[in-house]
């Protein structure tokens, strides 16, 4: 197949020839001046068709993108075809680019990082919502300034000044109070770039954590370990001790050593709770008789100082890990118990609710204040740190009690008030109760 280009010049080959032939014969065969003449009009139509044609090309030039190519006739024809080929076949690479950039801008939108792209003088052309969100811009309306302008963190204007962008840099926005990101500029162009922010606030909670749960750990077994190496020096060094003493500062020693046993025992359990522990295991725990050995321990625990009640009216079976329950409700008696004035009564409440179930502990303490409710799941926060200490308690009881009632998809509510004592209510979703054990089965 004969390319266009070839195919115009053909065709205008052949017309020339068409219109001249007739002269051409005529001045051959009969009179040359006629032949001229002949000749020459049809030159000038020829001439007066390329200019109609031109015109029409013009004017089509001229027109909205879209309009349809103009007719023509002859050699005009396939110029026009293959304009209107080549345009047809611009339309369809413009819808493509036009759809790959849609789906490029719907891509950048839905990042779960925040991007902005920027030209010179990091003036802004572009950013997505996650950026508009971290940095507190908006593009539609911020496009064409600089960024610098708008962001003045002292250590984000130094970063992107520096020119030096192989590591990221760590930020919190002035204007976005308890927000850290991580920021980083890769340039693409010549003076072009892109700036990606990540946010890390979740990263640096947990390192802070981290490092206080390092420092709290340290400290409470500083104490015991302290008080321990203490006796055994005394017992070490004084031959002259009696037998009572001794036996007095070993029992302080034990307690002490107890204390951190207890102390380890508590780390390990929740330590397996917050680090991906498997799911509970899905057992049919049979609630009274667990709720018996609660009151039991509670009892023993307390030594006759108070008065502690079980009612139990909710459901006999839960579907869940006993062991995991036993630990949370226990917990709750035992904080009871611990931070309880003696003489006083703790009632233990087992009974349904809205098709779940509920396990609750009042008590007749002190209260407690309600800016501490908030916190009193954190792991070592104390209300009385010298007090806590004193009742033997590890700090971490709380922290336990919430991840596993977490992982029972339950939650821990907290209703308490200064001198009118403390409800600590445990609370099962209805999916882990059991109407009979046999349920489990079925």
């Amino acid at each position: 197949m004969l390319r266009p280009t070839r195919q115009i010049r053909l065709r205008a080959a052949a017309e020339i020839a068409l219109w001249l032939l007739p002269g051409a014969l005529i001045a051959l065969l009969g009179d040359p001046l006629w032949g001229v003449l002949a000749m020459l009009a049809g030159a000038l139509y020829q001439l007066y068709r390329h200019i109609v044609a031109i015109d029409s090309l013009v004017a089509w030039a001229r027109s909205p993108l879209g309009t349809p190519v103009p007719i023509a006739s002859g050699v005009w024809d396939l110029i026009f075809s293959e304009i209107n080929r080549r345009s047809r076949l611009m339309k369809e690479q413009r819808e493509r680019l036009s759809l790959a950039l849609d789906r490029f801008v719907e891509a950048g939108r839905a990042m779960p990082d925040g991007v902005i792209y920027m030209g010179p003088g990091n003036v802004i052309d572009w950013a997505n919502p996650r950026a508009e969100e971290h940095f507190g811009i908006v593009a539609s309306r911020d496009a064409g300034a600089a960024l610098t302008n708008l962001v003045r963190d002292p250590a984000f204007v130094a970063y992107l000044e520096a020119g030096e962008f192989t590591e990221p840099l760590i930020m919190s926005p002035l204007r976005q109070q308890g927000l850290t990101l991580m920021v980083q500029l890769v340039p693409y162009a010549e003076s072009r770039c892109m700036l990606l922010s990540r946010d890390i606030s979740h990263l640096e909670r947990l390192e802070t954590m981290r490092r206080d749960f390092v420092a709290n750990v340290s400290h409470e077994l500083r104490t015991p370990l302290t008080v321990v190496l203490g006796f055994i020096e005394t017992l070490a060094d004084d031959d002259g001790l009696s037998a009572d003493d001794r036996r007095h500062y070993l029992g302080l020693a034990r307690e002490q050593a107890e204390r951190m046993h207890r102390l380890i025992l508590d780390l390990l359990v929740l330590s397996a709770l917050e680090t991906g522990a498997p799911s509970p295991t899905e057992d049919q725990v049979d609630m009274p008789e667990l709720l018996d050995r609660v009151l039991t321990e509670g009892n023993a625990l307390s030594a006759g100082r108070h008065r502690l009640t079980l009612e139990i009216e909710g459901p006999h079976w839960l579907r869940g890990s006993a062991k995991e329950l036993h630990s949370a409700f226990a917990n709750l008696v035992s904080n009871a118990v611990r931070y309880s004035e003696p003489n006083g009564h703790i009632r233990l409440r087992w009974r349904a609710v809205d098709g779940g179930a509920e396990f609750s502990v009042q008590d007749q303490g002190e209260g407690i204040d309600a800016r501490h409710i908030p916190r009193l799941t954190e792991r070592f926060y104390r209300i009385d740190r010298g007090r806590s200490r004193e009742s033997g308690g590890t700090g971490l009881g709380l922290a336990i009690v919430k991840h596993v009632l977490g992982r029972h998809q339950g939650r821990l509510e907290i209703e308490s008030a200064p001198g009118l004592g403390s409800t600590f209510r445990a609370i099962l979703p209805a999916r882990r109760v059991l109407n009979s054990a046999s349920d489990e089965a079925a």
